[in-house]
């Protein structure tokens, strides 16, 4: 019978506290089980998070670069020329979110901005999210119109829906014939490249000269030698060379050519190749770093 007298807690539920002694005797070694000296011995401890030790933390160590703007909207580019071509192979006049995502160019989720790059030959109605300010000069000299939109509705267009590839190829056999209509421009460098030199001797010489590409506004030495390296190692091959095929060299490259634009090298090429560098002069006045302004 619990009485009084033999009243007790239950059992388990009382645990004695460990009595830190001093000491050997105490059975706790020499440091009373507190291990040896440091702030872990002391009273009042708490370890911060990060804390190495003493050392310097590796946060510290590590630097810190940039800065992340959490109210920067990236946009998806497409290309003026990019749209050119969808007019001339698709007969698609009227671009908005939903006709660029069902031809595989845009996700869902893009905001689109419409750059500069290239040449609109066609009135284009063109709504996305944002243009640049060459983009929307150029499509309206064209004809057309540029709205900004943020409406997505791709199942008015989803009859063009898997027509990409096809327009990809035959943008490709458009390339493959210019070359052919324009292959007799090609013989023009090599009226220049083999030039008669008269030594002390009078003996006649013939040196070959190369072109210089870096009198083209944009093209340095760095990208002189891509071009020289991708099969455009004269004036004359620039001429003819598309804005896709010298766009793809300066991507092939790295991020680092991004911000060249190639739009208006064929332009300077073509004035260069015959000679009339009064008139490459007065075309680069105009420019800005090889860009249009």
């Amino acid at each position: 019978m619990i009485n009084l007298s033999n009243l007790k807690p239950a059992k388990g539920s009382v645990k004695n506290n460990s009595r830190v002694g001093r000491g050997q005797g105490s059975g706790g070694g020499g440091t009373a089980k507190r291990g040896h000296n440091g702030a872990k011995a002391r009273s009042g401890y708490s370890q911060k998070r990060g804390f190495e030790g003493g050392q310097m933390p590796l946060q510290r160590r590590v630097p810190k670069f940039g800065f992340n703007n959490i109210n920067r909207v990236e946009y998806k580019a497409i290309n003026l020329d990019t749209i050119q071509s969808l007019a001339d192979n698709l007969g698609v006049n009227s671009i908005d979110l939903g006709v660029l995502y069902n031809l595989g160019l845009t996700q869902k989720s893009d905001f689109v901005k419409i750059l500069g790059r290239g040449v609109v030959s066609s009135p284009l109605e063109v709504k996305v999210n944002a243009f640049s300010k060459s983009a929307i000069e150029a499509i309206e000299k064209a004809g057309g119109t540029a709205i900004v939109d943020t409406v997505f509705n791709p199942d008015a267009s989803i009859d063009l829906k898997g027509k990409k590839k096809s327009a990809a190829k035959e943008i490709k056999n458009i390339s493959k014939s210019k070359v052919l209509k324009t292959v007799q421009i090609l013989e023009l460098p090599k009226l220049k490249s083999n030039v008669k030199v008269e030594s002390a001797t009078g003996a006649s010489k013939s040196k070959i000269v190369v072109d210089d590409l870096k009198k083209v506004e944009g093209i340095g030495p760095k990208i002189a030698e891509l071009l020289s390296n991708g099969g455009f190692d004269t004036f004359a091959k620039i001429s003819i060379a598309s804005i896709e095929d010298l766009q793809a060299i300066l991507d092939a490259a790295g991020d680092r050519y991004a911000a060249h634009n190639p739009s208006t090298w064929s332009d300077q090429a073509t004035l260069a190749a015959v000679g009339k560098w009064e008139e490459l002069k007065e075309l680069q006045e105009r420019l800005n770093g090889g860009r249009p302004e």
